[in-house]
């Protein structure tokens, strides 16, 4: 980020396709809705159709400063921002029950990650992404874990399109399933929090179970599942930031690397934010403290969203689209193999911990 010039222009752009993209994100064609998909998705791949029909835009002079910026410092503002819909308090209080579920979902995952890297010979950067994307929050967790990382814009993409491809197989696919294996609304809760990645795609399966189950509550209690998974971000970024640290200090002074450099600051803040929440809204309701969980909670959901939609189409524009094809079987597998393990340890552990059958 050195050397940068006046970055206005490049962000502008970017901010004006994620409007875009979230205006289509609430658009319904064919009796689908597209928030399914969600603007982060749908920028992203704004992002990569432009590249295809301009290819030299991500670095013209102009743009070029403000697309990185968007790219790199607009996506961690976006997981800062992210730490406000978090009150800690009350994720650990519902989410706890499901809390073993959780811990053996994400380790799992990020172990087939691993092992699937090796076999399959993917590159240690996209396997983490897909690892963490798939165990924790989606888009989310590579927002955080990108830049520990210093993931390239490519790898980025790739492991986003994975994700979303996953995302929108569990919204269609899960209701039908949990109710046909006879897990109670409790039970499709947990395996909805944490066996689908995006929240967005959690809302989508949980509504749709809501109505095939003819109970409530079952999203409510599913995104409150996916927020506690999404707790997962600070440890797993900060083991992240450690790793980096070790791996370019085996490589001599030479790889100018310390964990001082690659430690992850923009997580403090988000565990900052989160910890406003939750002291604000500890103390009850009215006046200011409604306004502050009716209005101001919301809005910073709804911007860090858009953030993120900026920072996809800023990573969409420095992709390429068809090396992206090309090179994506691999990866693919990678993420079905994660994405399967999870439903796998998700429906065992609930089975042993009695979830599985129990009703809300």
């Amino acid at each position: 980020m050195k050397n940068i010039g006046n970055p206005v222009p490049g962000i502008l752009l970017c901010a004006g396709f994620a409007g875009v993209a979230t205006y289509a994100g609430s658009l319904t064609v064919g009796g689908v809705s597209l928030g399914l998909i969600g603007a982060p998705v749908l920028a992203i791949l704004f992002g990569m159709a432009i590249a295809l029909k301009f290819p030299s835009l991500s670095g013209r002079d102009g743009l070029k400063d403000g697309i990185r910026f968007t790219s790199k410092k607009v996506l961690q503002g976006a997981v800062v921002i992210l730490g406000f819909s978090l009150n800690i308090n009350t994720v650990l209080a519902v989410g706890g029950k499901s809390f073993p579920v959780i811990v053996c979902t994400i380790s799992v995952s990020l172990a087939a990650a691993y092992v699937m890297m090796r076999l399959l010979k993917v590159g240690w950067k996209t396997a983490t992404l897909i690892g963490v994307g798939s165990s924790i929050c989606g888009g989310s967790a590579i927002a955080a874990a990108a830049p520990v990382i210093d993931a390239r814009d490519d790898e980025i993409a790739k492991s986003i399109s994975v994700i979303f491809l996953f995302n929108v197989a569990a919204a269609l696919i899960f209701p039908a399933l949990g109710y046909a294996i006879g897990l109670g609304t409790e039970g499709f809760a947990v395996f909805a929090g944490t066996a689908v990645n995006d929240t967005s795609s959690v809302t989508a399966a949980a509504a749709s179970a809501e109505n095939i189950y003819g109970a409530e509550g079952i999203l409510s209690a599913a995104v409150t599942v996916k927020l506690t998974r999404t707790l997962a971000i600070i440890p797993i970024t900060l083991a992240l930031s450690l790793y980096v640290a070790r791996r370019h200090r085996s490589e001599g002074p030479a790889g100018g690397y310390s964990f001082r450099k690659v430690f992850p600051w923009f997580i403090l803040l988000f565990v900052a934010a989160s910890a406003v929440t939750t002291a604000v809204t500890g103390f009850g309701s009215g006046g200011f403290l409604s306004l502050y969980s009716d209005e101001f909670i919301p809005a910073a959901k709804w911007l860090a969203k858009f953030f993120i939609a900026m920072a996809m189409f800023a990573i969409g524009l420095n992709t390429n689209l068809a090396e992206l094809v090309r090179n994506g079987g691999k990866p693919i597998l990678l993420g079905f193999l994660c994405w399967i393990a999870i439903i796998c340890t998700s429906l065992a552990v609930q089975y042993l911990t009695g979830i599985y059958s129990s009703d809300l």
